[in-house]
Protein backbone atom coordinates (compact mmCIF):
# COMPACT_ATOMS: atom_id res chain seq x y z
CA UNK A 1 0.00 0.00 0.00
CA UNK A 2 2.55 2.28 1.09
CA UNK A 3 4.49 2.08 -2.05
CA UNK A 4 0.78 2.46 -3.93
CA UNK A 5 0.99 5.81 -2.59
CA UNK A 6 4.04 6.41 -3.22
CA UNK A 7 3.96 5.85 -6.62
CA UNK A 8 0.26 8.23 -6.69
CA UNK A 9 2.29 10.93 -4.97
CA UNK A 10 5.16 10.89 -7.72
CA UNK A 11 2.08 10.45 -10.67
CA UNK A 12 0.35 13.51 -9.19
CA UNK A 13 3.57 15.57 -8.31
CA UNK A 14 5.21 15.21 -11.91
CA UNK A 15 2.24 16.14 -13.44
CA UNK A 16 3.64 19.81 -14.99
CA UNK A 17 0.98 22.60 -15.13
CA UNK A 18 0.11 23.49 -18.70
CA UNK A 19 -2.50 26.07 -20.36
CA UNK A 20 -4.36 23.62 -22.67
CA UNK A 21 -5.24 19.97 -23.69
CA UNK A 22 -6.59 19.57 -27.16
CA UNK A 23 -7.20 15.68 -27.93
CA UNK A 24 -9.04 14.45 -30.88
CA UNK A 25 -9.35 10.80 -32.68
CA UNK A 26 -6.60 11.64 -34.83
CA UNK A 27 -4.02 14.25 -34.33
CA UNK A 28 -1.77 14.69 -38.01
CA UNK A 29 1.05 16.74 -36.85
CA UNK A 30 2.69 17.52 -40.34
CA UNK A 31 6.09 17.00 -39.01
CA UNK A 32 9.32 15.56 -40.62
CA UNK A 33 7.59 11.97 -40.52
CA UNK A 34 3.71 13.03 -41.02
CA UNK A 35 2.90 11.15 -37.71
CA UNK A 36 -0.75 10.32 -37.87
CA UNK A 37 -1.21 9.96 -33.63
CA UNK A 38 -4.58 7.94 -32.96
CA UNK A 39 -6.60 9.01 -30.18
CA UNK A 40 -3.62 11.66 -29.63
CA UNK A 41 -3.52 15.25 -27.88
CA UNK A 42 -1.57 18.51 -27.87
CA UNK A 43 -0.70 20.26 -24.60
CA UNK A 44 0.63 23.95 -24.65
CA UNK A 45 1.51 26.38 -22.16
CA UNK A 46 1.79 30.08 -23.58
CA UNK A 47 2.20 30.68 -27.00
CA UNK A 48 3.70 27.12 -27.68
CA UNK A 49 3.34 23.73 -28.10
CA UNK A 50 4.76 21.61 -25.03
CA UNK A 51 4.13 18.22 -26.25
CA UNK A 52 2.01 15.95 -28.47
CA UNK A 53 1.43 12.27 -28.28
CA UNK A 54 -1.36 9.95 -27.18
CA UNK A 55 -3.69 11.20 -25.03
CA UNK A 56 -3.04 8.56 -22.14
CA UNK A 57 0.43 10.09 -22.48
CA UNK A 58 -0.34 13.89 -22.19
CA UNK A 59 -2.88 13.23 -19.45
CA UNK A 60 -0.48 11.42 -17.05
CA UNK A 61 2.71 13.84 -17.79
CA UNK A 62 0.04 17.16 -17.55
CA UNK A 63 -2.91 18.76 -15.60
CA UNK A 64 -4.15 21.74 -17.92
CA UNK A 65 -5.97 24.97 -16.86
CA UNK A 66 -8.63 24.15 -19.68
CA UNK A 67 -9.31 21.34 -22.14
CA UNK A 68 -10.62 21.26 -25.51
CA UNK A 69 -12.19 17.37 -25.96
CA UNK A 70 -13.17 16.39 -29.30
CA UNK A 71 -13.33 12.40 -29.45
CA UNK A 72 -14.78 12.17 -33.51
CA UNK A 73 -12.26 14.99 -34.64
CA UNK A 74 -8.86 15.95 -36.32
CA UNK A 75 -6.37 17.90 -34.84
CA UNK A 76 -4.33 19.39 -37.18
CA UNK A 77 -1.96 22.04 -37.43
CA UNK A 78 -3.71 25.59 -38.67
CA UNK A 79 -4.02 26.19 -42.35
CA UNK A 80 -1.96 29.01 -43.91
CA UNK A 81 -3.03 31.60 -46.53
CA UNK A 82 -0.10 32.57 -48.64
CA UNK A 83 -2.29 35.10 -50.76
CA UNK A 84 -5.12 37.73 -50.09
CA UNK A 85 -6.32 41.00 -49.95
CA UNK A 86 -8.45 40.86 -46.89
CA UNK A 87 -10.53 43.93 -46.92
CA UNK A 88 -11.83 43.19 -50.49
CA UNK A 89 -14.12 41.32 -48.37
CA UNK A 90 -16.50 44.13 -48.88
CA UNK A 91 -16.33 44.19 -52.28
CA UNK A 92 -16.85 40.10 -52.62
CA UNK A 93 -18.50 39.40 -55.99
CA UNK A 94 -18.35 43.64 -57.52
CA UNK A 95 -17.11 42.25 -60.47
CA UNK A 96 -18.03 38.90 -61.69
CA UNK A 97 -16.58 36.86 -64.93
CA UNK A 98 -14.18 39.53 -66.10
CA UNK A 99 -10.16 39.07 -67.34
CA UNK A 100 -7.87 40.02 -64.93
CA UNK A 101 -6.52 43.32 -66.46
CA UNK A 102 -10.36 44.27 -67.40
CA UNK A 103 -11.56 43.45 -63.78
CA UNK A 104 -8.53 45.59 -62.52
CA UNK A 105 -8.67 48.22 -64.58
CA UNK A 106 -12.56 49.08 -65.02
CA UNK A 107 -14.12 47.59 -62.13
CA UNK A 108 -11.91 47.44 -58.82
CA UNK A 109 -9.30 50.37 -58.96
CA UNK A 110 -12.43 52.70 -59.70
CA UNK A 111 -14.66 51.27 -56.41
CA UNK A 112 -11.02 51.33 -54.15
CA UNK A 113 -10.43 54.80 -55.15
CA UNK A 114 -13.93 55.91 -53.89
CA UNK A 115 -14.40 54.23 -50.86
CA UNK A 116 -11.36 52.80 -49.32
CA UNK A 117 -10.80 54.47 -46.54
CA UNK A 118 -8.73 53.59 -43.18
CA UNK A 119 -12.56 52.49 -41.24
CA UNK A 120 -13.70 50.18 -44.78
CA UNK A 121 -10.00 48.35 -44.34
CA UNK A 122 -11.14 47.83 -40.83
CA UNK A 123 -14.43 46.63 -41.20
CA UNK A 124 -13.60 44.64 -44.39
CA UNK A 125 -10.96 42.71 -42.49
CA UNK A 126 -13.00 42.16 -39.47
CA UNK A 127 -15.24 40.47 -41.93
CA UNK A 128 -12.56 38.64 -43.41
CA UNK A 129 -10.70 37.54 -40.11
CA UNK A 130 -13.88 36.33 -39.27
CA UNK A 131 -14.54 34.06 -42.16
CA UNK A 132 -10.88 33.23 -42.51
CA UNK A 133 -10.65 31.75 -38.56
CA UNK A 134 -14.01 29.90 -39.23
CA UNK A 135 -12.94 27.57 -41.65
CA UNK A 136 -9.54 27.19 -40.07
CA UNK A 137 -6.94 29.52 -41.50
CA UNK A 138 -4.34 30.49 -38.81
CA UNK A 139 -2.00 32.88 -40.30
CA UNK A 140 -2.31 34.71 -43.96
CA UNK A 141 -0.08 36.71 -46.02
CA UNK A 142 -2.01 40.11 -47.14
CA UNK A 143 -1.63 43.16 -49.70
CA UNK A 144 -3.70 45.74 -49.73
CA UNK A 145 -3.59 49.68 -48.28
CA UNK A 146 -3.58 51.14 -44.99
CA UNK A 147 -1.93 47.67 -44.03
CA UNK A 148 -0.97 49.42 -40.45
CA UNK A 149 -5.31 49.08 -39.48
CA UNK A 150 -5.30 45.69 -41.08
CA UNK A 151 -2.40 44.61 -38.60
CA UNK A 152 -4.42 46.53 -35.96
CA UNK A 153 -7.25 44.51 -36.83
CA UNK A 154 -5.80 41.47 -37.44
CA UNK A 155 -3.75 41.27 -34.29
CA UNK A 156 -6.66 42.51 -31.62
CA UNK A 157 -8.66 39.20 -33.10
CA UNK A 158 -5.47 37.10 -32.05
CA UNK A 159 -4.49 36.10 -35.73
CA UNK A 160 -1.01 35.89 -37.17
CA UNK A 161 -0.45 38.06 -40.87
CA UNK A 162 2.32 38.53 -42.80
CA UNK A 163 0.88 41.88 -44.20
CA UNK A 164 2.16 43.66 -46.96
CA UNK A 165 2.19 47.36 -47.60
CA UNK A 166 1.06 47.86 -51.10
CA UNK A 167 3.30 50.10 -53.12
CA UNK A 168 2.71 51.21 -56.96
CA UNK A 169 3.52 53.84 -59.27
CA UNK A 170 0.12 55.51 -59.69
CA UNK A 171 -1.90 57.02 -56.89
CA UNK A 172 -3.88 54.61 -54.75
CA UNK A 173 -6.07 55.03 -51.62
CA UNK A 174 -3.38 55.44 -49.00
CA UNK A 175 -0.28 56.94 -51.50
CA UNK A 176 -0.41 59.58 -54.20
CA UNK A 177 3.27 58.69 -55.34
CA UNK A 178 5.10 55.07 -55.20
CA UNK A 179 7.36 57.63 -53.18
CA UNK A 180 5.35 57.86 -50.21
CA UNK A 181 3.67 54.81 -50.59
CA UNK A 182 7.93 53.29 -49.88
CA UNK A 183 7.35 55.91 -46.85
CA UNK A 184 4.23 54.56 -45.47
CA UNK A 185 5.94 50.82 -46.00
CA UNK A 186 8.79 51.66 -43.74
CA UNK A 187 6.85 53.32 -41.23
CA UNK A 188 4.71 50.39 -41.35
CA UNK A 189 8.24 47.96 -40.71
CA UNK A 190 9.08 49.90 -38.22
CA UNK A 191 5.78 50.00 -36.19
CA UNK A 192 5.42 46.23 -35.66
CA UNK A 193 8.71 45.07 -35.74
CA UNK A 194 9.11 42.35 -33.62
CA UNK A 195 5.51 42.15 -33.11
CA UNK A 196 4.59 38.24 -31.85
CA UNK A 197 1.59 37.62 -33.97
CA UNK A 198 2.46 40.41 -37.16
CA UNK A 199 4.77 39.98 -39.83
CA UNK A 200 5.22 43.66 -41.79
CA UNK A 201 6.00 43.38 -45.21
CA UNK A 202 6.15 45.79 -48.46
CA UNK A 203 4.17 44.44 -51.35
CA UNK A 204 5.20 46.20 -54.37
CA UNK A 205 2.07 44.92 -56.68
CA UNK A 206 3.89 43.44 -59.75
CA UNK A 207 6.20 44.36 -62.38
CA UNK A 208 3.88 45.83 -64.45
CA UNK A 209 2.59 48.47 -62.26
CA UNK A 210 6.00 49.78 -60.74
CA UNK A 211 8.76 51.36 -61.89
CA UNK A 212 12.34 49.12 -61.95
CA UNK A 213 13.37 51.25 -58.94
CA UNK A 214 10.04 51.56 -57.36
CA UNK A 215 10.72 47.42 -57.07
CA UNK A 216 14.59 47.93 -56.08
CA UNK A 217 13.84 50.30 -53.43
CA UNK A 218 10.68 47.72 -52.31
CA UNK A 219 13.35 44.92 -51.94
CA UNK A 220 15.66 47.09 -50.30
CA UNK A 221 13.47 47.47 -47.51
CA UNK A 222 12.91 44.25 -46.87
CA UNK A 223 16.69 43.18 -46.51
CA UNK A 224 16.76 46.27 -44.34
CA UNK A 225 14.19 45.01 -41.77
CA UNK A 226 14.55 41.10 -43.00
CA UNK A 227 11.26 40.48 -43.81
CA UNK A 228 9.51 38.88 -47.07
CA UNK A 229 8.73 40.89 -50.37
CA UNK A 230 5.23 39.79 -51.47
CA UNK A 231 4.70 40.84 -55.29
CA UNK A 232 2.56 38.87 -58.33
CA UNK A 233 4.21 37.18 -60.46
CA UNK A 234 3.59 36.13 -63.98
CA UNK A 235 -0.09 35.73 -63.16
CA UNK A 236 -1.53 35.58 -66.84
CA UNK A 237 -0.37 35.60 -70.62
CA UNK A 238 -0.80 39.02 -71.32
CA UNK A 239 1.53 40.08 -67.98
CA UNK A 240 3.94 37.37 -69.95
CA UNK A 241 3.79 38.77 -73.23
CA UNK A 242 4.20 42.64 -72.42
CA UNK A 243 6.98 41.74 -70.50
CA UNK A 244 8.91 39.43 -73.47
CA UNK A 245 8.17 42.38 -75.63
CA UNK A 246 9.20 44.95 -73.80
CA UNK A 247 11.96 43.36 -72.02
CA UNK A 248 12.78 40.53 -73.63
CA UNK A 249 12.40 38.63 -70.68
CA UNK A 250 9.88 36.77 -68.91
CA UNK A 251 8.78 38.54 -65.69
CA UNK A 252 10.70 36.12 -63.27
CA UNK A 253 13.91 36.80 -65.35
CA UNK A 254 13.10 40.58 -65.39
CA UNK A 255 12.82 40.47 -61.53
CA UNK A 256 15.54 38.31 -60.99
CA UNK A 257 17.58 41.16 -63.40
CA UNK A 258 16.55 43.40 -61.22
CA UNK A 259 17.46 42.19 -57.96
CA UNK A 260 13.96 41.37 -56.46
CA UNK A 261 14.46 37.80 -55.59
CA UNK A 262 17.67 38.66 -53.73
CA UNK A 263 16.07 37.94 -50.20
CA UNK A 264 13.18 36.34 -48.90
CA UNK A 265 10.28 36.79 -51.54
CA UNK A 266 6.27 35.30 -51.68
CA UNK A 267 5.31 35.37 -55.31
CA UNK A 268 1.91 34.91 -55.81
CA UNK A 269 0.38 32.98 -58.84
CA UNK A 270 3.16 31.69 -61.21
CA UNK A 271 1.62 30.83 -63.53
CA UNK A 272 2.64 31.52 -66.73
CA UNK A 273 6.49 30.32 -66.20
CA UNK A 274 9.05 28.53 -68.35
CA UNK A 275 11.41 25.67 -67.16
CA UNK A 276 14.19 28.24 -66.85
CA UNK A 277 12.00 30.51 -64.72
CA UNK A 278 11.17 27.61 -62.39
CA UNK A 279 14.65 26.74 -62.27
CA UNK A 280 15.28 30.89 -61.16
CA UNK A 281 12.95 30.72 -58.59
CA UNK A 282 14.13 27.77 -56.83
CA UNK A 283 17.93 29.31 -56.98
CA UNK A 284 16.80 31.82 -55.24
CA UNK A 285 14.77 30.08 -52.92
CA UNK A 286 11.40 31.99 -53.82
CA UNK A 287 8.29 31.05 -52.42
CA UNK A 288 5.27 30.53 -54.40
CA UNK A 289 1.78 30.84 -53.75
CA UNK A 290 -0.75 28.91 -55.54
CA UNK A 291 -4.15 30.53 -56.29
CA UNK A 292 -5.87 27.71 -57.93
CA UNK A 293 -9.75 29.14 -57.50
CA UNK A 294 -8.13 32.70 -58.35
CA UNK A 295 -6.62 31.28 -61.34
CA UNK A 296 -9.41 29.08 -62.98
CA UNK A 297 -11.95 31.67 -62.18
CA UNK A 298 -9.96 34.77 -63.93
CA UNK A 299 -9.12 32.27 -66.50
CA UNK A 300 -5.95 33.44 -65.81
CA UNK A 301 -4.47 29.51 -66.47
CA UNK A 302 -2.81 26.57 -64.76
CA UNK A 303 0.10 26.92 -62.69
CA UNK A 304 2.62 23.99 -63.11
CA UNK A 305 2.46 22.72 -59.67
CA UNK A 306 3.75 19.62 -60.23
CA UNK A 307 7.27 21.00 -62.05
CA UNK A 308 7.55 23.61 -58.98
CA UNK A 309 7.87 20.91 -56.84
CA UNK A 310 10.18 18.59 -58.44
CA UNK A 311 12.82 21.65 -58.56
CA UNK A 312 12.37 22.49 -54.78
CA UNK A 313 10.34 25.62 -55.21
CA UNK A 314 8.15 25.75 -51.88
CA UNK A 315 4.47 25.97 -52.64
CA UNK A 316 1.62 27.34 -50.49
CA UNK A 317 -2.39 28.05 -51.03
CA UNK A 318 -3.97 31.38 -51.42
CA UNK A 319 -7.09 32.41 -52.42
CA UNK A 320 -6.42 35.12 -53.39
CA UNK A 321 -8.88 38.46 -53.25
CA UNK A 322 -12.94 38.28 -52.85
CA UNK A 323 -13.70 40.46 -55.22
CA UNK A 324 -13.76 38.88 -57.97
CA UNK A 325 -11.10 36.60 -58.30
CA UNK A 326 -12.50 33.91 -56.18
CA UNK A 327 -15.19 35.42 -53.61
CA UNK A 328 -13.92 33.80 -50.55
CA UNK A 329 -11.18 32.12 -48.28
CA UNK A 330 -11.80 28.90 -47.59
CA UNK A 331 -8.48 27.00 -47.86
CA UNK A 332 -10.05 23.65 -47.40
CA UNK A 333 -11.55 24.67 -51.08
CA UNK A 334 -8.08 25.60 -52.51
CA UNK A 335 -7.52 22.33 -50.69
CA UNK A 336 -9.71 20.08 -53.08
CA UNK A 337 -9.38 22.16 -56.43
CA UNK A 338 -5.65 22.26 -56.23
CA UNK A 339 -5.31 18.29 -56.13
CA UNK A 340 -8.29 18.31 -59.03
CA UNK A 341 -6.84 20.81 -61.12
CA UNK A 342 -3.09 19.26 -61.22
CA UNK A 343 -4.60 16.21 -61.89
CA UNK A 344 -6.58 17.05 -65.24
CA UNK A 345 -3.32 19.40 -66.20
CA UNK A 346 -1.07 16.56 -66.70
CA UNK A 347 -3.68 13.86 -67.24
CA UNK A 348 -2.09 11.96 -64.27
CA UNK A 349 -4.54 10.95 -61.31
CA UNK A 350 -1.03 10.39 -59.25
CA UNK A 351 -0.52 13.81 -59.73
CA UNK A 352 -0.37 15.92 -56.42
CA UNK A 353 -1.23 13.56 -53.77
CA UNK A 354 -3.58 14.30 -50.63
CA UNK A 355 -1.07 14.47 -48.49
CA UNK A 356 1.19 16.93 -50.54
CA UNK A 357 -1.60 19.18 -50.87
CA UNK A 358 -2.44 18.88 -46.97
CA UNK A 359 1.75 19.91 -46.79
CA UNK A 360 0.89 22.86 -48.86
CA UNK A 361 -2.09 24.44 -46.95
CA UNK A 362 0.55 23.51 -43.87
CA UNK A 363 4.11 23.48 -43.29
CA UNK A 364 4.47 23.90 -47.01
CA UNK A 365 2.73 27.39 -46.42
CA UNK A 366 5.12 28.17 -43.53
CA UNK A 367 8.31 27.62 -45.61
CA UNK A 368 7.05 29.91 -48.25
CA UNK A 369 6.37 32.56 -45.60
CA UNK A 370 10.26 31.82 -44.04
CA UNK A 371 8.27 30.71 -40.68
CA UNK A 372 8.55 26.58 -41.04
CA UNK A 373 10.55 26.46 -37.23
CA UNK A 374 7.20 28.22 -36.22
CA UNK A 375 4.62 27.04 -37.39
CA UNK A 376 2.62 24.68 -39.76
CA UNK A 377 3.35 21.46 -37.76
CA UNK A 378 2.26 19.89 -34.69
CA UNK A 379 5.75 20.09 -33.02
CA UNK A 380 6.96 20.71 -29.52
CA UNK A 381 8.44 23.71 -29.02
CA UNK A 382 6.67 25.47 -32.34
CA UNK A 383 4.19 27.91 -31.37
CA UNK A 384 0.60 26.60 -30.99
CA UNK A 385 -1.28 26.99 -34.16
CA UNK A 386 -4.14 24.34 -33.79
CA UNK A 387 -7.45 23.41 -35.46
CA UNK A 388 -9.88 20.92 -34.67
CA UNK A 389 -11.88 19.41 -37.81
CA UNK A 390 -15.28 17.61 -36.80
CA UNK A 391 -15.70 14.21 -38.45
CA UNK A 392 -20.10 14.15 -37.12
CA UNK A 393 -20.92 15.28 -40.66
CA UNK A 394 -22.48 12.33 -43.20
CA UNK A 395 -19.41 13.95 -45.68
CA UNK A 396 -16.88 12.74 -42.97
CA UNK A 397 -17.58 9.28 -42.74
CA UNK A 398 -16.23 6.72 -43.28
CA UNK A 399 -12.83 7.34 -43.52
CA UNK A 400 -9.93 5.48 -44.55
CA UNK A 401 -7.24 7.96 -44.95
CA UNK A 402 -7.05 11.56 -43.09
CA UNK A 403 -5.52 13.38 -46.06
CA UNK A 404 -7.66 12.17 -48.72
CA UNK A 405 -10.52 13.01 -45.95
CA UNK A 406 -9.30 16.64 -45.45
CA UNK A 407 -8.86 17.34 -49.33
CA UNK A 408 -11.36 15.87 -51.12
CA UNK A 409 -14.25 15.51 -48.71
CA UNK A 410 -14.06 17.96 -45.04
CA UNK A 411 -14.86 21.71 -45.29
CA UNK A 412 -14.28 24.99 -43.57
CA UNK A 413 -17.58 24.83 -42.13
CA UNK A 414 -16.38 21.39 -40.02
CA UNK A 415 -13.72 23.55 -38.58
CA UNK A 416 -15.03 23.56 -34.74
CA UNK A 417 -11.90 25.28 -32.84
CA UNK A 418 -9.06 27.44 -33.51
CA UNK A 419 -6.03 28.09 -31.44
CA UNK A 420 -3.70 30.68 -32.28
CA UNK A 421 -0.62 31.48 -30.62
CA UNK A 422 -2.20 29.43 -27.73
CA UNK A 423 -5.06 31.57 -27.54
CA UNK A 424 -8.59 30.08 -28.41
CA UNK A 425 -10.38 32.42 -30.57
CA UNK A 426 -13.13 29.61 -32.10
CA UNK A 427 -14.83 27.50 -29.52
CA UNK A 428 -17.59 24.87 -31.27
CA UNK A 429 -17.82 27.16 -34.07
CA UNK A 430 -17.98 30.48 -32.39
CA UNK A 431 -16.04 33.03 -32.89
CA UNK A 432 -14.30 34.35 -28.95
CA UNK A 433 -12.56 37.37 -30.15
CA UNK A 434 -15.13 38.60 -33.03
CA UNK A 435 -18.57 39.78 -32.74
CA UNK A 436 -19.95 38.24 -35.44
CA UNK A 437 -23.20 40.19 -35.85
CA UNK A 438 -20.76 43.96 -35.30
CA UNK A 439 -18.71 42.49 -38.10
CA UNK A 440 -21.76 41.95 -40.43
CA UNK A 441 -23.34 45.38 -39.75
CA UNK A 442 -20.54 47.20 -39.97
CA UNK A 443 -19.37 45.23 -43.90
CA UNK A 444 -22.96 45.93 -44.74
CA UNK A 445 -22.81 49.70 -43.88
CA UNK A 446 -21.11 49.76 -47.40
CA UNK A 447 -22.51 47.79 -49.73
CA UNK A 448 -24.89 50.69 -51.17
CA UNK A 449 -21.69 52.42 -51.43
CA UNK A 450 -19.54 50.55 -53.38
CA UNK A 451 -22.73 49.14 -55.27
CA UNK A 452 -22.98 52.70 -56.35
CA UNK A 453 -19.53 53.13 -57.40
CA UNK A 454 -19.47 50.93 -60.34
CA UNK A 455 -20.39 51.59 -63.29
CA UNK A 456 -21.75 48.62 -65.75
Amino acid sequence: MFRILVSLGLSLYAAEPVDLIVSGKHVVTMDGGYRVIDGGAVAVRGERIVAVGARAEIDKAYKARKRIDRPNALITPGLISTHTHAPMSLLRGVADDLRLQEWLEKYIFPAEAKNVTPDFVRAGTNLAVLEMLLSGTTTYTDMYYFEEVIADATAKAGMRGVLGQTIIQFPVPDAKTPAEGLSRTEAFLKQFAGHRLITAAPAPHAIYTNADDTLRASRALANKYGVPLLIHVSETKREFDESKAKRGLTPVAALAKLGVFDGRTVAAHGVWLEDADIGTLAAKKVGDAHCPSSNMKLASGIAPVAKLLKQGVSLGLGPDGPAGSNNDFNLFEEMDLAGKLQKIATMDPETLPARTVVEMATIGGARVLGMEKEIGSIEAGKRADLIAVSLDAPHAYPMFNVYSQLVNALKGSDVTDVVVNGKLLVEQRKALTLDAAKVRLAAERYAGAVRNSVVR
